[in-house]
């Protein structure tokens, strides 16, 4: 009694199994596969679309960086070509010319005078020197002695003087020299004063002149 009630209690413990379903034989009748849900192949690409996209942005983020830290690279610099060598060449003898110079005209000597503190006005002296200026001193001399200003006479004291330099130092004839050049400067102002009326007095200038004369032999 005590075996049969085991039996029967592993008998009630066993599953029971299914029936195998029938295969189709291919015809109409047959019964079909049965079909996968579909969401599980929506989930499944929607998960493939989200890998790629990252994997999209890992690759631009990762280009981004690359370009950034590495520095464009500069054209490589051309290489200068060689220059070849060129022929030699027999140098000729050359004939040793002399450069001809030019003729120096010959240098005229200057003959130079001069008169300090004159007591005359440079502006009344500058008015006989304009006149005389580029004369001949053999034509200077009598436009001065026959000149009514004060400073002809000074004047042609100068020039007397200036051709007596000519003559003794440089050997040169007093008619063919020429006035080259002449100038006044101003010199010294004396200050003079004389009373006035009301116990005042007035001052008065007396001007004084630096005069300059070069002569020239004529042509």
């Amino acid at each position: 009694m005590a075996e049969e009630k085991k039996d029967t209690e592993k008998q009630q413990k066993k599953p029971a199994r299914k029936p195998a379903a029938k295969k189709s034989s291919g015809g109409s009748g047959g019964t079909t596969r049965a079909r996968k849900p579909a969401a599980k192949k929506e989930t499944a690409t929607r998960g493939k679309g989200a890998a790629e996209a990252t994997s999209k942005t890992a690759d631009s983020k990762a280009a981004d960086k690359s370009t950034s830290k590495t520095p464009a690279k500069k054209p490589a610099a051309k290489k200068p070509a060689a220059k070849k060598p060129a022929p030699k060449t027999e140098a000729k003898p050359k004939t040793e010319t002399k450069a001809k110079k030019p003729k120096e005209e010959p240098t005229r000597p200057v003959v130079n005078a001069r008169a300090r503190f004159v007591r005359v006005a440079p502006r009344k002296a500058r008015l006989v020197a304009d006149q005389v200026r580029g004369l001949p001193l053999e034509d200077a001399l009598p436009l001065l002695r026959f000149s009514t200003r004060s400073a002809a006479q000074d004047i042609r004291k100068l020039l007397e003087s200036a051709a007596a330099n000519a003559e003794a130092n440089h050997d040169l004839v007093a008619d063919d020299l020429l006035i080259k050049d002449i100038h006044v400067d101003e010199g010294p102002t004396l200050r003079r004063f004389r009373p006035r009326a009301l116990g005042r007095a007035t001052r008065i200038n007396k001007r004084t002149s630096h005069i300059a004369v070069a002569l020239t032999p004529e042509d």
